[in-house]
């Protein structure tokens, strides 16, 4: 991203309310002994016209959930099943959070508010709906990397304090604990429609598919595809090419998500939900970044097989409206649109203009090659070759005929690039922990908005029509 998102008046649209009584259950927020705002978005807040709200304002809203203007009076806890590690559970939904309000930004787009660490619903099991302070300061790391590397992300809105201490057994307990707000481009799920499958609601699943093309529109299927006028194949479409340019900038970026379940894969294609993520230390395919992924399954190489498994699963439960042979058609795609995206990503963070999925391609391979002979970190790299300078060998060879994009921005002059090992991260935790210390997480969060200026604007998520012709996305600072 290269800009501010612009200012936007305040703008509710609970278009949710249609589906409401069958998409979810109202619930109540918890309640909280204490609230200290420790993160508020000040570039986010403004582009959906909450930048006025002061501080006991911001409390009311995101700590007590009082409702905002036009929205429902009670958030919406919402049901949906998944696979999680590839075997199914319909004993899911949403178990810590809930959707509070639905808003639109200057360009038009529909946003959800969505919470983490709100409370007890329906589905929590006999977990008790909470959130560490740990694990929401690791989601505001998470999703100002992604946003500046160029990721479609969900950006995290607020972080409040709640004074209350959690146990927990992955991490030392009695744990501080905190609610977050997470500001989305919607928040259906793939496991969204699988819990339709199982129930055979064929028209709540129409229904599903009509709310999703409306609010979340995007381009027609190609001219050649069978069946592109049914209202499934086309959401099928927008979907593949969404998650394909999805996977693809996870991969350029470095980033290890960890947790790839249907539940987790926003039918946008934007990136959410946080936990064990990773960013890259070298470039191994077979890294994993959470501890219980003994197999690997969601290993870093094995992240757009991973995307590909999930949309087959959407796919499958789409027939319950259309025929097999079109959605397998808008699923075969995934394969040259992910190729594509990642040739069209890699060639924006290496700061040369892409030549087409044919060039685009080796130069991805000599690239990857460069990194695993030298062991170098893949964001040190992306420093180091900025324009394609610095580049010997087959990188150099890979690289001819690549003109550099301009680059005045003096972080292309510096010694090292922002980086998000799992080291720093340990460490800006550890200076809130033991001295309440949160100078570091904000000279990070600024280090890291200013690496995101250095890039310049990212490619256009893909999968997506724009609301307001090409600037639609500069308004909301893609």
């Amino acid at each position: 991203m290269s800009q501010e998102p612009q200012a936007s008046p305040y703008r509710p649209d609970p278009a949710i309310a249609p589906l409401a009584g069958w998409l979810g259950d109202a619930v109540e927020p918890a309640r909280f002994p204490q609230a200290t705002v420790r993160f508020r978005n000040r570039r986010w807040d403004r582009a959906i016209g909450l930048d006025d709200l002061d501080e006991a304002g911001w409390i009311a809203r995101f700590a007590r959930f009082d409702p905002l203007p036009g929205n429902p009076p009670r958030p919406l806890a919402l049901r949906y099943h998944g696979h999680q590690f590839r075997v199914y559970n319909p004993e899911i939904g949403d178990g810590r959070g809930f959707l509070f309000a639905q808003v639109r930004d200057g360009a038009g787009r529909l946003l959800d508010l969505g919470t983490k660490g709100s409370g007890q619903t329906p589905y929590s099991r006999t977990a008790d709906g909470r959130l560490t302070l740990k694990g929401a300061v690791r989601e505001i790391l998470a999703t100002e990397m992604l946003e500046a590397l160029g990721v479609y992300t969900s950006k995290t809105l607020s972080v409040i304090e709640t004074g209350e201490e959690l146990v927990r057994h992955d991490e030392p307990s009695p744990a501080r604990s905190a609610v977050m707000v997470r500001l989305s481009h919607g928040h259906v799920r793939i496991g969204t429609f699988q819990r339709l499958l199982v129930l055979e609601e064929a028209g709540q699943m129409a229904q599903l598919v009509d709310y999703c093309l409306a609010q979340f529109p995007g381009p027609p299927p190609p001219e050649e595809a069978p069946g592109r006028g049914e209202p499934a194949v086309i959401l099928m479409h927008q979907a593949v090419e969404r998650m394909a340019d999805l996977a693809a900038a996870w991969m350029v970026a470095g980033f290890v998500h960890g947790v790839l379940n249907t539940d987790n894969i926003n039918i946008t294609g934007e990136s959410f939900d946080y936990g064990p993520w990773r960013w890259l230390p070298a470039w191994d395919p077979g890294f994993t970044a959470a501890y219980f992924d003994q197999g690997g399954l969601y290993a870093f190489g094995r992240q757009p097989e991973a995307v590909n498994w999930n949309l087959g699963q959407l796919a499958v439960a789409l027939r319950l409206l259309a025929e097999a042979p079109p959605l397998i058609a808008a699923l075969d795609r995934f394969g040259p649109l992910y190729m594509a995206a990642v040739g069209r990503r890699w060639c924006w963070r290496l700061g040369v203009e892409p030549r087409g999925p044919e060039r685009d391609g080796p130069l991805v391979a000599a690239s990857e090659q460069a990194m695993r002979e030298s062991g170098e970190p893949p964001d040190r790299f992306f420093h180091r070759h900025r324009g394609g300078r610095a580049a010997e060998g087959d990188l150099a060879r890979a690289l001819e005929g690549y003109r550099p994009v301009a680059d005045t921005h003096p972080y292309w002059d510096e010694d090292a690039p922002q980086a998000m090992p799992i080291e720093e991260v340990e460490s800006i935790w550890s200076a809130i922990e033991r001295d309440d210390d949160w100078g570091p997480l904000e000279a990070k969060v600024e280090a890291v908005r200013r690496m995101g200026a250095a890039h310049g604007r990212a490619p256009r998520p893909q999968g997506h029509r724009l609301p307001e012709g090409e600037a639609g996305w500069q308004k909301i600072g893609l």
